[in-house]
Parts: C-alpha cells; sequence; structure tokens
C-alpha cells in the first residue's frame, strides 16, 4: 500500500469554498428591510401559489352557490377573509424578504402544503368540519409568523417595532384560530370575523403608524401591483365557472343560453370596471393611500367571486319570473361593492390629482350605478331583465370615461398598454 500523504490544500480549501458558494445561490438570506427592488417580474413560483389561493377562493365560491342564504353569506365571508388575509401575509413576506432561490420554494411550498388541507375543509368549514378548518389555519398563520420572525432577525433599529408587532398579530390570529376548534360552530364562525376585522384595522394602523424609515419597505412595488391584478383575473374566471356551472345543469334553450351570456357580460363588466379605472396602475407614496389600496382590494375580490356564486342560480332558474331573493342581492350587491370597492382602490391612486376631471364625476357616476344596483336586488326581476339592466349598470360609468376621453383626446397623453 503506498502513502499518498496529506490530501491536496488545494481540494481541501476549494471544497468548504465550494459548498459556501453553492449554499448562497440555493439558500440566501432573508432580504434585509428596505432592500426590496421597485421593479421586480412576477415570477412563477409567485403565479402558482397564486393559482393554489384562488382553488380555495374556488371551494368558498361554490360553497356559497349551494348556500345562498345570510348565514352562508356570512360562512364565505369569515373564510375569504382569512384565505385573502393569509394570501397577503405570504406576498407580502416574499415581496419583502424573498429571493428566487431554494429558501423561497420551500417556502411557499410549506404555504401550499397547508393550503390543500385548508381548502379541502372550507366547504364545510360552517359545520362539521369546522374544527379542522379552525387547525389547519391556526398551522398556516403559525408557518407565517416562523417566516416572519427568522425574516427580522437581521433587522435594524428602525424595523424592529413594526417587525415585532407584525410577528406578535400573527401568532395572536394562530392561537386564535387553533383555538376556536373548540368552540361550537356558530361561535367558530363569529370568532373568524372578528379576527379578519381584528387582523385588516391592525394591518391598516401599522402602515399608517410607520416611521418615515420603515415606511420605505411598505411601499406599492410593481410587482405588487401586478399580483393584486393577477388575482382579480384569476377569481373573474369563477364568474365564467359559475355560468358554466349553471348551463351545464340545464337544458339547453334560447332563454338559457341568453342568461347565461348576459351573466358573462356582468363578469366583463366588473373587469372593464377594475382595469379601466384602478388596475395596473400606481397608488401614492403615503401610508393612508397605501393601506386604502390594499385593504380596497379584499371587497373587491370578494365580491367578484361571489358574484360568480350566484351565477350559478341566476343561470338554473332563467325561466323564473322573479330571480330569486338570496341570487338577486348577492349579484346586485357584488355589483355594488365591485363599484364601490374600485373607486375607493381609485382614490388612493396617483391619477385620482392628476386627472381629477375624470375621476370626480366617475365617483359619483359608480356610487350612483351602485345605488341602483341594489335597488335593482331589491326588485328582483326576471333574470334575463336583471342581466340586461346590471351591463347597462356597468356601462354607464365606462360611457362617462370615454365621453371624457373624446373630449380631451387633443391633451391627453396616451397611456401605455397594460
Amino acid at each position: 500500500m503506498t502513502d499518498e500523504g496529506p490530501p491536496a490544500p488545494a481540494v481541501s480549501g476549494g471544497e468548504p469554498t465550494f459548498r459556501r458558494r453553492l449554499l448562497r445561490q440555493l439558500w440566501q438570506p432573508p432580504r434585509a428591510h428596505g432592500e426590496q427592488p421597485r421593479e421586480r417580474v412576477v415570477g412563477p413560483l409567485e403565479l402558482f401559489y397564486d393559482l393554489v389561493v384562488v382553488v380555495l377562493v374556488a371551494q368558498a365560491a361554490h360553497h356559497l352557490a349551494g348556500q345562498l342564504t345570510w348565514r352562508g353569506l356570512g360562512e364565505y365571508a369569515a373564510v375569504f377573509g382569512l384565505v385573502w388575509i393569509a394570501w397577503v401575509n405570504g406576498s407580502l413576506h416574499h415581496e419583502l424578504h424573498g429571493h428566487e432561490d431554494a429558501r423561497a420554494r420551500i417556502t411557499f411550498l410549506l404555504q401550499i402544503l397547508v393550503l390543500v388541507p385548508l381548502g379541502a375543509f372550507i366547504p364545510e368549514a360552517g359545520g362539521a368540519r369546522g374544527g379542522a378548518f379552525a387547525v389547519a389555519a391556526g398551522i398556516l398563520f403559525a408557518v407565517l409568523a416562523v417566516l416572519w420572525l427568522l425574516a427580522s432577525r437581521g433587522d435594524r433599529p428602525e424595523y424592529r417595532g413594526s417587525s415585532r408587532l407584525f410577528v406578535a398579530g400573527t401568532v395572536f390570529c394562530a392561537v386564535i384560530l387553533a383555538g376556536s376548534a373548540l368552540l361550537p360552530a356558530t361561535a367558530r364562525v363569529w370568532t373568524w370575523g372578528l379576527l379578519d376585522l381584528a387582523y385588516l384595522v391592525g394591518l391598516g394602523a401599522e402602515i399608517l403608524g410607520a416611521t418615515p424609515g420603515a415606511y420605505v419597505t411598505l411601499n406599492i412595488t410593481d410587482a405588487l401591483i401586478e399580483r393584486f391584478g393577477l388575482l382579480i383575473i384569476i377569481v373573474l374566471g369563477e364568474t365564467v365557472t359559475g355560468v358554466v356551472s349553471g348551463l351545464a345543469a340545464e337544458p339547453v334553450g334560447v332563454l338559457v343560453v341568453a342568461v347565461a351570456l348576459l351573466a358573462v357580460v356582468v363578469g366583463f363588466g366588473a373587469w372593464w370596471t377594475y382595469f379601466d379605472f384602478a388596475g395596473h396602475r400606481e397608488p401614492r407614496q403615503t401610508p393612508a393611500a397605501t393601506a386604502q389600496w390594499m385593504l380596497a382590494h379584499l371587497p373587491l375580490t370578494a365580491a367578484v367571486a361571489a358574484m360568480g356564486a350566484a351565477m350559478v342560480s341566476l343561470v338554473e332558474h332563467a325561466h323564473a319570473s322573479r330571480t330569486a331573493a338570496a341570487t338577486s342581492w348577492v349579484l346586485c350587491g357584488g355589483a355594488a361593492a365591485v363599484l364601490v370597492s374600485t373607486m375607493l382602490v381609485a382614490a388612493s391612486l396617483e391619477a385620482w390629482h392628476s386627472k381629477r376631471g375624470l375621476y370626480r364625476p366617475l365617483s359619483w357616476t359608480c356610487a350612483g350605478s351602485a345605488v341602483a344596483c341594489l335597488g335593482l336586488g331589491a326588485a328582483r326581476p326576471a333574470p334575463l331583465v336583471l342581466g340586461l339592466v346590471l351591463v347597462a349598470l356597468f356601462g354607464v360609468p365606462w360611457c362617462l370615461a370615454v365621453a371624457y376621453r373624446l373630449r380631451h383626446e387633443d391633451t391627453l397623453t396616451p397611456e401605455p398598454a397594460d
């Protein structure tokens, strides 16, 4: 046996260096507060995560479609609020601290692994599987709390207060959610709803109360604008799903098809309302505008999904002389919420001041259309008439905007295509 001697220094010294380089590439530490890039392309990992979240939204909407009652609407609001808050929480974590590396993949995978059983429990969250849903939601928020805690370890002094508060709030949600599994069904749903409200108030207060140094981490970037817009687009697919589900359950006839296609146009009206007046636009970089822009997307997204749920019943009862009360109220109330929420988002934009001549009359027009939507819901005309009037009400603000552009076409700067 020959004596080969000690290993070459280059090999022994090079191997740890290689491991460190590999680790830096695959497992980078969380991005420090204040270092988020202003311009960033939304990656496929984030889009995959958003699609998983929309599966949960679809579950909630499908359950609402079969339970168009006040109780069903309350369960939907409580469950949807928790899902949306979890999505915002995870999205903000990646926006502020994430890299395109293995750590980010595992971070999203951990959330997805909890979201999958959570989605399975949604159809019976207000009943037999409410305890399981509560425990799964508690685990999800616990995972999010750990992720935020790990990201906050290297905080500079100006960020520590807000980071600790955010972690504490997320831990509080995890504990309350898990504990709600022990409550009766009705009390459990009420607890979720109150927790939604408390979390949203706390989030808004934290943004409004952020110090100038800490607030920079909460700026709405191009990537976040795109993420919120993409979620609206994907959820709008639920309106088409609702129409298809209703159409598939009924014998094909001229009236049924006409109501179904009108329902699709109503969903299209929600799309043009948001993206013509608020979507893919930058909010003002102030704490108040940031909080308003972010929080106003919750009722907007929930209303779009609820409209899709109501469209199932609208198509299934196309021959009725009057639209069912629950269907009429959910669909028309959802349309009213879309109009009002879109204007709340628009009021946070830079364009709200730079295009005051458009947005001021537009806001009053949308408010009037929203009131008319509620009146339509109370009147409960036949499904075909209800669909026609909703399309017309969505068209009124759009016509106003077109008239404004025609009057000012010589002075308006063409906007880049979205």
